[in-house]
Formats: C-alpha cells, sequence, structure tokens
C-alpha cells in the first residue's frame, strides 16, 4: 500500500528564496503587505510563514530558524516572545525602526571603532567622492568594522566591492555625526540631517585590485 503522501521538504537551495524573502519583508516591505513591526522591528513567526512568497514555497517556523542561525552576514535576530517566535533583521530597514529597541549600541568614542569602511563600485566612487556616501532610502549609510579578508567580519560591506572608504571617526564624531554598532557588528550612521556623509571625513580611499590609494 502506498505511504500517505507528506509535504514535501524545500530544497536546501531554497534557504537562499527565504532569506531574501524574509530581508524585503523585515527591512522594506512588512506594511505594503499588510503587516505591522513590532517594536524593535520584529516579526512573529507566524505572520512570516504567511507571507506569499514564503506560504507557497511550504517553509516552516523550523527553516526560519535555520535561516537566522545559519545565515553567513548574521542578517537576522529571533527571540521569544510569550512563547511564539519572532524574528527582526539586524539592519538595513527602509522603514522606520526605533534604534533603541535593536540592541543598537551607540558608538562615542573613536577607540570604540578603530576602523570604520564602506565598499562601493567604481561607478558610484566618481558620484561618492564629490557629494559623499548617502543613506539614500535606508535608514542608515552601512560600514564594515573592518577591511575585507577579517574573519571577524561578517556583514556590513558587499563582496567584491572595488573602492573602499575609510572614514575619520574622531573627526565625525566631533562634528556631530551619529553611529551605531547593530548585533551582528556593521557600523551604522544616519549621516547628517540630509542622511549624508561629505568626503572632509573620508580618511583614506583605497582601490581594492590592484591596491592604490585614491585619496
Amino acid at each position: 500500500m502506498a505511504s500517505a503522501r507528506r509535504r514535501p521538504r524545500p530544497p536546501p537551495d531554497d534557504t537562499t528564496q527565504l532569506s531574501k524573502a524574509m530581508s524585503y519583508l523585515l527591512r522594506h516591505g512588512a506594511e505594503k503587505e499588510g503587516f505591522t513591526l513590532l517594536d524593535g522591528g520584529f516579526l512573529s513567526a507566524e505572520d512570516i510563514l504567511s507571507f506569499s512568497s514564503i506560504r507557497s514555497k511550504g517553509f516552516t517556523e523550523a527553516d526560519l530558524r535555520r535561516v537566522v542561525e545559519t545565515n553567513d552576514k548574521k542578517r537576522f535576530f529571533m527571540e521569544e516572545h510569550n512563547g511564539k517566535l519572532h524574528i527582526r533583521a539586524n539592519q538595513g530597514h527602509s522603514v522606520q525602526v526605533d534604534e533603541t529597541m535593536m540592541n543598537m549600541m551607540p558608538i562615542t568614542k573613536a577607540e570604540d571603532a578603530p576602523v570604520v569602511v564602506h565598499g562601493t563600485y567604481f561607478k558610484a566612487w566618481e558620484c561618492i567622492k564629490h557629494q559623499g556616501l548617502s543613506r539614500m532610502n535606508r535608514q542608515h549609510i552601512h560600514f564594515a568594522a573592518g577591511v575585507p579578508g577579517n574573519s571577524e567580519v561578517v556583514s556590513g560591506m558587499r563582496r567584491g566591492c572595488h573602492v573602499i572608504i575609510f572614514i575619520d571617526l574622531a573627526i565625525a564624531l566631533q562634528k556631530g555625526l551619529l553611529f551605531y554598532r547593530s548585533a551582528n557588528n556593521v557600523i551604522l550612521s544616519p549621516g547628517d540631517a540630509q542622511g549624508t556623509i561629505f568626503p572632509e571625513f573620508f580618511k583614506e580611499v583605497w582601490q581594492m585590485n590592484p591596491r592604490k590609494r585614491l585619496q
């Protein structure tokens, strides 16, 4: 007799698809998709699993836990609220999320972050070197706490960047710019009132390959 048919588990390579759907929902699309983020940017696992792009693939709470635990850039954080699993994105939001509720640590001294570096591409650098870094439609400009290849740096910079920009944190803090460290060790700044960090705060700028100082 044929065994009862069970819903098949998503194949392992669907983990990337799940991670991208979670990133969209938790960073950008919750309200648009009919959900309301809780304090700190959390959304219940139940709500996440009901999102159409995730529900249609048959993912489970165990799949959500696996993505949070194994994501190489530590994009997500999870905790139990009243016995139910809730998940949030650690950074990268384009929607407003209260920073004080996200375990983001203010950086008040340059010694607290010896390296603050932003990675970009040649095409973007042509604009950045004149106009500065912009948070664009997100809440923060993202920085890594170390250079590419440093084993302690898991997030904050895209792979394959052509140009890296080191920030003079001491001067930036002195001028009133705010910086934070996220739960996954990404350095974040909202920039000035217009969301910009101007080139005057660039300490050094290097081309990655071949290695050459640009500024």
